[in-house]
């Protein structure tokens, strides 16, 4: 099955405006853990009106504490928040720090892994609850949206394409495997002269075009679940790390630097930054962040209708791949990439650059205006990682690139479970994931050499 882009985490950008003969590109600052503010994107810079979360002060209790504002936190809060579940969010950073708020914007069903993996696993019937979660996580996106009135552009409409004759001839038989064992009368496959009707590139073969996933700005959807989760009830503290766990009268303490929270469970919603606290040790085993980097042209203009006729999220379904959309305001956002060894953030988005070219060459004369890059966390076999760690403990990590929407599953079924139905998370936590090295230097190392690996095979 198709694969799909990773949801970027920022990670190395420069604070000072750079210029380069072709660009004018706003570069950012490394991340480091202390950080609090938000870091510039282009999404930063049009992030709605939003509220600022108060700082955790004294000593608060609760049924359940939620570590981490991203999405699968603020996921996590709502149902429990609109079934009158007392929940608080503690945040270290702004709500949407991270991936949540700076990933491509693309919301798609089905799974980094493919249903392959899925069925290797628990069989084919049992991959049929399994794909239908996934179509239910986009269609809980769209939902949530009118619900709460989010203002995020969510658009409708989604492409896998083939730039290799193999790359194509996978994606006609996964489009064939989709129809027969999923009912996935949905997808439409459209060969060269089909597709270049809606996308004006000469560089694929071919497409699989999903008109229900989607794409919208991260960051504005992600403060919209967390106003709706506000709004229900649920206590968000912003700028609150977490310092220290411990057992408590049968409960949980949880500390941050200006208080503490009492709570009766735990949910584990931190992602790529499971490293950074060695609470988190055991999850670090079996996720690894993998670099990426993205990059925002100046408004396009009538020339931005041109690129991509119908406004559909591309994703080509290479290893090491390319993924694109439209921004509402006509910019290109092109992302993929693997920076893992270079610090240089303009070299990067020169690079990047190089890549948008050879899909729209007639962008040459184009400035980019933002660009960001940074880190998603991927299982080994590229399967969701959700479950439990102790009776009282929840996590889920591992989105591998499709964190947009599953993250509306993964809180939903950690929801459910915390309020007594732990039928939808029972069937994630039987999925297998093998472990891996944790030492950092060796991470970065086999992060890096697979990525090669997989780019010479895509080159084939």
């Amino acid at each position: 099955s198709s694969h799909n882009p990773f949801n970027p985490l920022f990670r190395r950008p420069s604070t000072t405006l750079q210029r380069s003969s072709e660009t004018t590109v706003k570069h950012y600052p490394m991340i480091h853990p202390n950080f609090k503010e938000y870091l510039p994107s282009y999404y930063f810079s049009t992030i709605n009106p939003h509220a600022a979360y108060p700082k955790l002060e004294g000593r608060l209790k609760t049924e359940t504490c939620v570590i981490g504002g991203g999405l699968t936190g603020v996921c996590t809060a709502l149902p429990l928040a609109e079934n009158g579940h007392e929940v608080i969010v503690l945040e270290a950073a702004r709500v949407g720090f991270g991936a949540s708020g700076r990933s491509g914007g693309q919301v798609i069903s089905d799974y980094a892994c493919g249903m392959e993996e899925i069925e290797r696993q628990v069989g084919l019937e049992q991959a049929r609850w399994f794909w239908q979660q996934s179509l239910q996580a986009v269609e809980l996106v769209d939902e949530r949206v009118r619900k709460h009135h989010i203002d995020c552009d969510w658009q409708r409409g989604y492409a896998t394409v083939a730039v290799r004759p193999q790359h194509w001839e996978e994606l006609q038989q996964w489009h064939e495997h989709a129809q027969k064992h999923y009912n996935a009368t949905h997808y439409e496959l459209w060969d060269k002269d089909t597709l270049k009707q809606q996308l004006n590139s000469d560089m694929y073969l071919g497409a699989q075009f999903d008109p229900n996933s989607g794409h919208l700005h991260p960051l504005n959807y992600t403060l919209g679940v967390a106003r709706a989760a506000a709004e229900a009830g649920a206590q968000i503290f912003e700028q609150s790390p977490m310092t220290r766990i411990e057992p408590y009268q049968g409960s949980w303490l949880v500390h941050t630097p200006g208080g503490s929270i009492e709570c009766q469970n735990l949910v584990y919603a931190v992602n790529t930054y499971a490293g950074l606290h060695n609470k988190f040790k055991t999850l670090e085993k079996k996720a690894i962040a993998v670099s990426t980097f993205i990059i925002a042209t100046e408004p396009l203009g009538e020339r931005a209708r041109d690129l991509i006729r119908n406004n559909m999220a591309v994703c080509d379904n290479r290893h090491v791949l390319d993924y694109y959309r439209l921004s509402a305001d006509g910019r290109l956002l092109f992302g993929g990439k693997d920076n893992e060894f270079i610090d240089d953030p303009e070299r990067m988005t020169e690079l990047v650059r190089q890549d948008m070219l050879k899909v729209f060459p007639q962008l040459a004369d184009v400035k980019i205006e933002h660009s960001w890059g940074g880190e998603c966390d991927i299982t080994a076999n590229l399967a969701p990682h959700f479950g439990r760690l102790a009776p009282t403990v929840y996590y889920a990590q591992g989105y591998s690139g499709h964190g947009m929407a599953i993250t509306g599953i993964a809180g939903l079924a950690i929801a459910e479970a915390i309020m007594g139905d732990d039928g939808r998370l029972k069937p994630f936590e039987k999925l297998k994931h093998p472990s891996i090295i944790t030492q950092p230097f060796l991470r970065k190392l086999g992060s890096f050499l697979g990525s090669k690996y997989y780019q010479w095979k895509d080159s084939r």
